[in-house]
């Protein structure tokens, strides 16, 4: 009999260690995790028991927008959050919820919205002391109110599904972050269960997907703006914009041809065309062979404009581009036909709009690249300024000289698209992208690219452009090159 109870009394001793184990594992390691998640009503409800922080953004003659904002209320919840022009700026601010928690920047940022970051704890002794009501510190965004609203308009006139991303080249500062369609956050942070009910369930269910922020959260075939990237891959391996590159009309690929789009040869008759001629007529066989010839290289200078990096944070979270199958290929090309493939930004090639913001952002800025960033400062409720916006370069992608060839080369492929090169005597340098999309390219619809910078000479705004197209002979040029020179003129205009 002792042996029997023995063993039940170990196994019960087993148990209740286990369990002590667990308790302590939740309580302890994961208790910070479990305290900043954002389903954790009761956080939530402490949350709203203080005003929360303002989300800003300032405008070129310096006067303060205000994009999200808090109401006091008399029931429970003590705080209504309320954003302005809510869907322009629902990929940036996100939304906050009592059912449902917070996204954007309003998860990103929590802690110092709500008041309870390290950086306010002066404040918050202030506060206990004095016995005034607790509240959160505000954040300013370098988002452009003009151009992020003439990037939206351009989209949603156009009825487009796609992004905008606008970045300082010299700063990294985001100018602009549109996602259309977008949604209204109102709804969601109502103190009405239904209605926060209701919203979410509409949006969700929505086939347009209007709660994904197409900039930051989801990748694309680059198409030809990916072009970008070979061409600075050979400018760094010795070439020059006037070397010789083909103008062949195809390509064998493994047991298929890849041609030009004009099923042609790239200029007329020309066997050979200089490699700025070969980008300006957005050649495929010429940026095919190249890329198969450069071979590691390419994956080499696809990493230093920053493809493949997976924590990158603006402050959300990034999601991962590749040149490569994706997971532990990402940045792998084992197959020696996809490099022709991917030298058109096909295949495997996956970009964010931002990351494609990045890679023109970088050559507008001789080759440096600058990290993305979407917080200008951090303030105290009074208005007083915390932490600012520094600068963070990210190392150089290529030589200046590298990047100037570019640089023309970009102006006579604007010129291709956009007349001479110029918009308004504006010199713009751009580069156009039609990607093949789907298991039967020709007859689905593809992602139609526009990457520019301006002034050419002088850049001040880089751009990328994404349209989800609805037709399938849609390309760059027709549909995403005119929001772009809208969302870079809307800039200038505050700054001439």
């Amino acid at each position: 009999m002792n042996t029997p109870l023995r063993r039940v009394g170990l196994a019960m001793l087993c148990m209740i260690v286990l369990l002590l184990a667990n308790a302590t594992y939740i309580q302890i390691i994961k208790a910070d995790d479990y305290r900043k998640d954002s389903r954790n009503q009761r956080v939530l409800l402490e949350e709203y028991s203080r005003e929360r922080g303002k989300i800003l953004a300032r405008s070129s003659d310096n006067k303060i927008q205000v994009l999200a904002t808090v109401q006091p209320t008399n029931n429970r919840l003590r705080y209504l959050r309320q954003y302005n022009n809510g869907p322009l700026y629902a990929p940036v601010t996100g939304f906050y919820s009592v059912r449902y928690g917070a996204g954007g920047l309003e998860r990103a940022e929590d802690e110092i919205l709500n008041g309870s970051d390290d950086r306010l704890f002066v404040r918050r002794l202030s506060d206990l002391i004095t016995g005034r009501d607790p509240r959160g510190g505000n954040i300013e965004l370098t988002i452009d109110p003009a151009t992020q609203l003439a990037a939206y308009q351009a989209m949603e006139k156009q009825g487009f599904a796609g992004s905008v991303v606008a970045l300082n080249p010299k700063t990294g500062e985001i100018l602009a972050m549109v996602s259309t369609p977008s949604y209204d956050p109102n709804p969601l942070s109502a103190h009405n269960g239904a209605a926060q009910e209701k919203a979410w369930r509409e949006y969700n269910a929505d086939k347009r997907k209007p709660m994904l922020n197409r900039a930051i959260a989801d990748t694309y075939a680059p198409g030809s703006t990916f072009k970008l990237v070979v061409a600075a891959a050979a400018l760094e391996d010795g070439k020059t914009k006037d070397d010789q590159v083909t103008a062949t009309d195809r390509i064998g690929v493994g047991g298929s041809e890849l041609r030009n789009y004009n099923r042609g040869f790239c200029n007329g008759s020309q066997t050979t065309v200089t490699m700025e001629t070969a980008l300006s007529l957005s050649c495929n066989t010429a940026f095919a062979q190249l890329a198969h010839d450069l071979d590691d290289k390419l994956v080499e200078q696809s990493a230093k404009f920053g493809i493949g990096e997976n924590d990158l944070r603006v402050p959300m979270k990034v999601t991962q581009s590749c040149v490569g199958p994706g997971t532990e290929q990402c940045m792998k090309i084992t197959d020696p036909n996809a490099l022709y493939q991917s030298g058109i930004g096909q295949r495997d090639v996956r970009l964010t709009p931002l990351q494609n913001a990045q890679i023109v952002a970088t050559i507008a800025n001789g080759g440096e690249r600058m990290k993305p960033q979407l917080v200008k400062s951090v303030l105290a409720p009074d208005l007083s300024e915390i932490a600012k916006f520094d600068e963070d370069s990210l190392g150089r992608a290529m030589s200046r000289s590298s990047a100037d060839q570019l640089r023309d080369m970009m102006i006579a492929s604007e010129a291709k698209t956009g007349g001479d090169g110029k918009t308004n005597g504006l010199t713009i340098a751009s580069k156009t992208g039609t990607a093949e999309t789907g298991n039967d390219p020709k007859n689905t619809p593809p992602f139609a690219w526009y990457v520019a910078f301006a002034p050419a000479e002088d850049p001040k705004i880089a751009v990328a452009v994404l349209v989800e197209s609805r037709d399938v002979a849609a390309t760059g040029g027709k549909l995403s090159a005119a929001v772009g020179r809208a969302t870079i003129n809307a800039f200038l205009a505050g700054r001439s």
